[in-house]
């Protein structure tokens, strides 16, 4: 068995749902589903929901952030999998990986509820400026930042989701 890798990290705040388990999973031949988000971790009536919908075979755990970042940064134990898919609910929560030593090579933005100030980049992304800044240092820093629902829609990268964000 090859050593643990993560396939992907997607922000999704809806984190396990029909679109990551009928297409994500299949798409990225992932074996393993690591969400990282705080909230779910401290619910463990939200924990076992999601545990119900994993496919017989794929590993799953719910971390904290920070433990999520201790895990997947060098020398921590690594993700569940030989191929993991990360799932973040929040931009906020990639940036703190990010900044926590985690390496994000592919930063997929697949939906993000509409708030108050974040402005409509696609039919299910809402950004506000200050995730669009953290999305933009994380490309300085060598992130490939894309946004797609689904694996067969081609990405819209980062200068086009930029670009959208203006002309709102």
């Amino acid at each position: 068995m090859k050593s643990p890798s993560v396939a992907l990290v997607r922000v999704d705040n809806r984190l396990v749902h029909g679109q990551v388990l009928e297409a994500w999973l299949p798409a990225l031949d992932a074996q393993g589903i690591l969400v990282a988000d705080d909230e779910a971790a401290a619910n463990v009536l939200a924990r076992s929901a999601m545990a119900l919908a994993i496919p017989p075979g794929v590993k799953f755990e719910v971390l904290r952030v920070k433990a999520a970042a201790e895990a997947l940064k060098p020398g921590g134990k690594g993700p569940p999998a030989s191929r993991t898919l990360v799932l973040l609910r929040e931009v906020r929560d990639a940036e703190a990986l990010h900044d926590a030593g985690v390496a994000i090579p592919q930063l997929n933005l697949g939906n993000v509820h509409f708030g108050v100030s974040r402005r409509q980049v696609a039919p299910s992304v809402f950004l506000d400026k200050d995730e669009l800044a953290a999305l933009e240092r994380l490309a300085a820093q060598g992130t490939r930042v894309e946004l797609r629902a689904v694996p067969t829609e081609s990405p819209l990268a980062l200068p086009d989701i930029k670009a959208r964000f203006a002309d709102v």
